[in-house]
């Protein structure tokens, strides 16, 4: 008869961004948010993806989800933002290049 193990049994390990990812997705959410574009944000950290989900309104779907899949780092990039109906709008490797797809959509015309 063997007896139990004195540890805890660990929790399955859950994907997380790091403090210098989520450095880079504040200052993009904070100029959105300056601009009256976005008003809320959620983080899931789950076992194989962390997301930051941002809103428009705090009831309503994301407008857009940011995504960190460390599996794809060797095949599509493990960054990857995705557009309200599901579209993906950016894929790569470096977060800070695949965050401009959305600042490009800050950028408004002068008159």
């Amino acid at each position: 008869m063997t007896s139990p193990t004195p540890f805890p049994i660990a929790a399955p390990m859950q994907i997380a961004f790091h403090r210098t990812e989520l450095n880079a997705i504040l200052s993009v959410y904070g100029r959105f948010v300056a601009a009256g574009e976005w008003r809320d944000y959620a983080i899931s950290n789950l076992k194989e993806v962390a997301v930051f989900s941002v809103f428009r309104r705090t009831a309503e779907h994301p407008m857009y989800r940011i995504e960190k899949r460390p599996s794809f780092r060797m095949k599509q990039g493990q960054y990857v933002v995705i557009g309200m109906e599901g579209r993906i709008l950016k894929r790569g490797n470096d977060l800070r290049q695949v965050l401009r797809v959305l600042e490009r959509k800050l950028i408004r015309t002068i008159d």
